[in-house]
């Protein structure tokens, strides 16, 4: 927690949140993922409070892929999930050779504060993460807005679609989650593909 803070007063654009999130949003987000899922990637883990929600759920460490440009926060991780694959880039910035692997994704849990982002920033994060995901893996988000933070265009023109998940209020401030995921075939949507413009995201869990 004081780690937390100490980095949301250093770079508040960056963290995008006061304090890790809480239990009862860690078991919303993480509801549809378990051991059978496969390797799980997840954007702007912070200090690892969805990972060890993942772990919990029966996702192994060697099955983790952490994307963290924050570099406090990315040295936590490999402390903590030394069996895990820690990235200290920008989420926009991951592809299919960045960390040595060609295996694809089976979800992704994104921590980012999207909402302090504009259009070109998500849509290059929403690229590249669906770039390394299975055509049939949806990617999980968090919003403390009424709506999606991934604007409607933005999943248009990348054939997505986005469903809420649930809301808690048990949560400071109170959250809700979506669901997103590949309206149509892998085939049939070549932006993924596409390269991505580069950008500076930070954390929000």
């Amino acid at each position: 927690m004081f780690r937390f803070l100490m980095e949301w007063l250093r770079d508040p654009g960056g963290t995008a949140a006061i304090a890790p999130s809480g239990k009862a949003l860690v078991s919303l987000i993480t509801r549809h993922i378990d051991k059978w899922t496969g390797p799980v990637l997840e954007l702007g883990p912070g200090t690892g409070v969805f990972t060890q929600g993942l772990v919990t759920r029966g996702v192994a460490e060697r099955d983790l892929t952490l994307v963290e440009l924050n570099q406090t926060f990315a040295a936590i991780l490999r402390r903590r999930y030394p069996c895990a694959t820690v990235l200290g880039i920008d989420a926009a910035e991951l592809s299919s050779d960045q960390d040595g692997r060609t295996r694809e994704f089976g979800a992704a849990v994104c921590g980012l504060g999207l909402r302090s982002m504009n259009t070109r920033q998500i849509e290059a994060i929403m690229r590249a993460a669906f770039g390394r995901m299975k055509p049939e893996a949806a990617l999980y988000l968090f919003t403390y807005g009424r709506r999606c933070s991934v604007p409607d265009d933005v999943l248009d023109r990348l054939g997505l679609v986005a469903e809420r998940v649930g809301t808690t209020l048990r949560n400071i401030p109170p959250a809700s989650v979506y669901r997103i995921f590949v309206s149509q075939p892998r085939g049939d949507a070549p932006a993924f593909w596409t390269s991505a413009t580069t950008c500076k995201c930070g954390t929000a869990s």
